[in-house]
């Protein structure tokens, strides 16, 4: 295979080409209420090659070896129709690598009938519960083997393998509908699934809980985010922010991102780890074969760095961070994140909730959108917090603000570091799911804006 990935490369003509490779097999396992909605597996093959010419990029997938030489060719052609300027790669390590997969409990060597067996009983837990009128479980394992190669002599083969859960709960009292989530995933093995009783069983309760919660009222509050808000936070607001084919492209954006600009205190630091083992947003080498990297964005309260392609740093003449992705063999890679979340300190979540008079506990997150460095994320609940105590859960908890006068007002960062890597991923420019985690500690914010009653 290596010699004919190269055959063909040798006969490209453009001032850059790379083939890369993919072999990936999903599956899943699905229940929507009562009933078993999907069981099965189904398997994936195909390939792409990307060569640039003269600044300009052409990309082609296919699904058979037998096109490779056609296919690089083709691409070639397309690269020098667009074609115009200058092309500049940030200069990386040649890379021979053979990375596989070793794990005692691979998700491949269970059965189908295990897996469905798995999802029936979680899904029983919550169906079977008074006052749930709906649930949905799903269970997902992915393997993918990789294969990358370019006209630099770079040659790296990687596989991956992912395995999780997700549970769902509606509750309903006359009109009033409400409904609860929860997921869990990562790259350890076929363990990580089990044992999640007590997760279907919050997820009914917390579907329970909203339906006799009251719409929390609108104002500014002293926010507490639990670590999964927090990763939503490091990710949405401010790791989108710090992908550099943004801020490359975005006069107004870039003047924002400007390195060595203080975003908070000297206690706040936030990173994009993919060398993490065991989280979903973990990889060895990128769609580029860049080797992956701790990569610090904020540190000690200022932008240190961002996330490149190779492209993206050598255009900004910085070192590219192992940032390119994409979502399978038919997309060319782009700037994106792996594991992002805030460094954790030392304050605990007792001390945090108990210099509070008045504030919110927010927990986990239903979703949420943003636009440059506006902010809008929806928490699935929050507890009120008066006195330094927590009280009535409440919903309907809307957080808006600026990111940057967030990051300011992030007055406490606890040391109860989470990572979650959960089933689902991270959508950009029409690739969707990407793998990644985030997270972090809890943290408080002051004078949050929040929206509701």
């Amino acid at each position: 295979m290596e010699g004919l990935i190269k055959k063909a490369l040798g006969k490209g003509q453009a001032d850059y080409i790379e083939v890369r490779l993919e072999d990936k097999a999903v599956t899943s396992v699905v229940y929507s209420g009562r009933e078993l909605d999907s069981a099965g597996a189904n398997t994936t093959k195909g390939g792409n090659v990307r060569a640039l010419y003269r600044g300009g990029w052409g990309f082609v997938s296919f699904n058979s070896m037998d096109q490779l030489e056609a296919k690089v060719a083709e691409a070639c052609k397309a690269a020098r129709l667009v074609g115009r300027g200058k092309s500049v790669l940030a200069k990386v390590p040649k890379v021979n690598a053979d990375i596989r997969v070793s794990l005692k409990d691979d998700p491949r060597n269970i059965s189908l009938a295990q897996k469905v067996a798995l999802a029936k009983k979680y899904n029983q837990i919550i169906i079977g519960s008074k006052g749930i009128i709906s649930s949905g479980v799903r269970y997902e394992d992915v393997f993918k083997k990789q294969t990358f190669a370019n006209t630099e002599g770079s040659c790296i083969t990687e596989e991956r393998v992912y395995c999780g859960a997700a549970f769902s709960a509606v509750a309903k009292d006359g009109a009033n509908v409400q409904r609860a989530h929860d997921s869990v995933g990562g790259t350890e093995g076929y363990h990580t699934v089990l044992k999640l009783e007590q997760n279907a069983q919050q997820t009914v309760r917390d579907a329970l809980g909203l339906l006799k919660a009251e719409k929390v009222s609108s104002g500014k509050y002293t926010v507490v985010m639990d670590p999964k808000m927090c990763g939503v936070f490091a990710h949405e607001a401010f790791g989108h922010l710090s992908e550099a084919d943004h801020i490359s492209e975005n006069a107004k954006l870039k003047k924002m991102m400007t390195l060595g600009r203080r975003f908070g205190a000297n206690s706040l630091s936030i990173l994009d780890d993919a060398t993490i083992k065991g989280q979903r947003g973990h990889y060895y080498y990128d769609e580029e074969g860049v080797a992956s990297h701790r990569n610090y964005l904020i540190k000690h309260g200022i932008l240190v760095g961002r996330l490149h392609s190779r492209q993206t740093a050598g255009r900004m003449n910085e070192k590219a961070t192992g940032s390119a992705r994409a979502i399978s063999y038919q997309f060319g890679p782009i700037v994106r994140m792996g594991c992002t979340y805030i460094e954790p300190r030392d304050c605990s979540f007792q001390k945090m909730i108990g210099e509070i008079k008045h504030g919110l506990y927010v927990v986990s997150a239903l979703g949420g959108m943003t636009e440059l460095e506006m902010f809008t994320f929806s928490a699935m609940k929050a507890y009120l917090i008066k006195n330094g105590r927590l009280g009535p859960m409440v919903r309907d908890v809307i957080l808006t603000g600026n990111v940057f006068e967030t990051l300011k007002n992030i007055d406490a960062i606890g040391d109860d570091l989470e990572l979650h890597g959960g089933l689902g991923g991270c959508g950009k420019d029409g690739q969707m799911p990407l793998p990644v985690s985030d997270g972090g500690p809890h943290i408080r914010v002051k004078d949050v804006v929040v929206g509701g009653k």
